[in-house]
């Protein structure tokens, strides 16, 4: 998941934008450091969160973002994702 920003970052950058997406992936690599959260707890987290998020929508599971951003000494889980549809009562399983 983080690799996966990190290329979008890198696509994005260019050469001008080199410096900057060295400073962006320096950014969250302390922000994961910080909250001691590893590749493998963001991508079972990032799985969870689809499986709930998909019982009561169709969402776009190829454009799903889920990110954790820092602001002064507060951290926030930060999840993006397209909707497709809202799903039926009858659907819910409920």
């Amino acid at each position: 998941m983080i690799n996966g920003i990190f290329r979008k970052l890198m696509k994005s950058g260019g050469k001008s934008g080199s410096k900057n997406v060295a400073k962006q992936r320096l950014k969250f690599a302390l922000i994961y450091d910080r909250l001691e959260v590893s590749d493998d707890t963001l991508n079972n987290l990032n799985r969870d969160v689809i499986e709930v998020i998909s019982r009561y929508f169709e969402i776009d599971k190829e454009a799903f973002k889920l990110d954790i951003q820092r602001y002064d000494d507060v951290s926030a889980l930060v999840v993006n994702t397209p909707i497709i549809a809202t799903k039926h009562k009858n659907k819910l399983n409920l």
